[in-house]
């Protein structure tokens, strides 16, 4: 192992909970972690390993949150971080919209009488089976992502008789990573349609030109795990230019504005994340002086958090299988679970605290990677990470900040079945997406 790849020091407590990672019921009880009042041995025992365990009165207040500090903007929650019918139950009890990337995820909505009028259809190549159901649903806005989409949305919405609401996506030429951005012409991507080549205005003279679709602002999305309001500036400013375009060109002023989301998380000792009133205070502070500057009147904010509602609010439970000390370098724990439940660290790099679960340890601390069970030598869940030298099999560790990305971006490699999603409140558990069994794995198949 290089030097300059271990972690600068164990920390000062290993069985510390750091309340800016964990969720907001979490702590220690006769040394065992709870969350929501519940110990996780008894949620081990009685629904398994893996577990995804979802704190319901964290991700609930962060709803509430969000809905506070934008009163008089919208909020969508982005589906795509994790979704189930019981969250989109949440999202109607708080009063919050929903942005979904596909028909299934509009079907999520549906199935439980989720407002469509609430609904946001995002996608770069939404199907005409797609689009006919959102439109037949009255789902309040489309994005639209090309030009084949707006004559396809365009035809479909003439023999249906629907006249949607529509925003276009517009690729703005900024790409913000977590402190900074990069003001760069970013068009070699499939999202969106570009400002710099002038494609976007294209886009709004195609829409425009059919009746059949109502054109009601403009939409941008600049990036994930962003901590500050830097890029959004940048963009904002970027697409008031357009605003100015479309009012100049065509008479038109758009009343709506969507600025997307991907605000930051703390993950590990040292993230910050983004103080929700201030992220408020300070977007609405930008597209207000953006408009005023370009001598237009203020639109209608939208944005579409997702990681920063369920994803602290979200532990990941293993049982430990075996404990390999590989001489000199580091110490392996493999777990029962693996990048089937948790593919971010293979795919993103993606870092993460995790704990010794099931009690208190005063033993010294050893380097650690914590490895899940699949064929792969990438299958790790935490690169580098101290745990208690007394480590053995059947202890639980668990793993901080899961709640998003996790369970949708899981998998059935190797054919493990997909873990159950438990949430958690007031000292009790229940289960709201089942566990797969074998069967669920063999019954598609002839």
């Amino acid at each position: 192992m290089l030097p300059q790849e271990r972690p600068p020091r164990a920390p000062a407590d290993l069985n510390r909970i750091n309340p800016a990672i964990w969720p907001r019921t979490s702590g220690r009880t006769d040394g065992a972690l709870t969350v929501g009042g519940v110990d996780v041995r008894d949620l081990a025992r009685e629904h398994g390993t893996p577990l995804y365990v979802l704190d319901e009165d964290d991700v609930r207040s962060r709803m509430r949150d969000y809905a506070t500090a934008f009163s008089g903007s919208e909020v969508h929650y982005a589906g795509k971080a994790f979704l189930c019918k019981e969250v989109v139950r949440w999202l109607a009890r708080e009063g919050l919209g929903l942005d979904v990337a596909s028909g299934g995820e509009l079907a999520v909505a549906l199935s439980v009488g989720f407002p469509p009028e609430r609904v946001t259809m995002h996608g770069n190549n939404k199907s005409a089976a797609e689009l006919t159901r959102a439109l037949e649903a009255g789902v309040g806005h489309i994005v639209i992502d090309s030009y084949e989409e707006i004559a396809r949305l365009g035809h479909l919405a003439g023999e249906l008789g629907k006249r949607p609401k529509v925003m276009i996506r517009v690729t703005t030429g900024v790409e913000a990573h977590t402190h900074e951005f990069i003001a760069t012409a970013h068009d070699d991507q499939k999202f969106g349609l570009s400002l710099n080549t002038g494609a976007a205005a294209e886009a709004v003279r195609r829409v425009l030109a059919l009746p059949q679709l109502d054109l009601v602002g403009l939409h941008s999305h600049i990036g994930s795990q962003i901590v500050d309001t830097a890029g959004f500036e940048v963009a904002a400013r970027r697409l008031a230019t357009l605003l100015v375009q479309i009012k100049d060109e065509h008479g038109v002023v758009l009343p709506e504005l969507d600025l997307g989301g991907g605000y930051g998380i703390a993950y590990v000792e040292g993230d910050e994340a983004p103080d929700i009133k201030e992220l408020a205070d300070g977007l609405r502070e930008i597209v207000t002086k953006v408009c005023s500057d370009a001598g237009l009147p203020v639109p209608r904010l939208t944005i579409e958090p997702g990681r920063t509602i369920v994803g602290p609010g979200g532990v990941t439970l293993y049982e430990v299988g075996t404990v390999k000390d590989v001489e000199g370098l580091r110490t392996y724990v493999s777990i029962d679970g693996g990048m089937s439940d948790n593919v971010r660290t293979a795919l993103y790099g993606a870092e993460y605290t995790v704990v010794l679960a099931s009690r208190e340890s005063d033993a010294e601390p050893m380097l650690c990677r914590v490895v899940g069970k699949h064929c792969e030598s990438g299958d790790i869940i935490v690169r580098d990470c101290y745990l208690p030298s007394d480590l053995a099999p059947g202890d639980l560790i668990a793993v901080a900040a899961t709640g998003a990305y996790c369970r949708s971006l899981a998998s059935n490699y190797n054919y493990l079945p997909k873990p159950a999603v438990v949430a958690v409140s007031g000292g009790a558990s229940r289960v709201i997406v089942r566990g797969e069994t074998e069967d669920d794995l063999l019954r598609g198949q002839l």
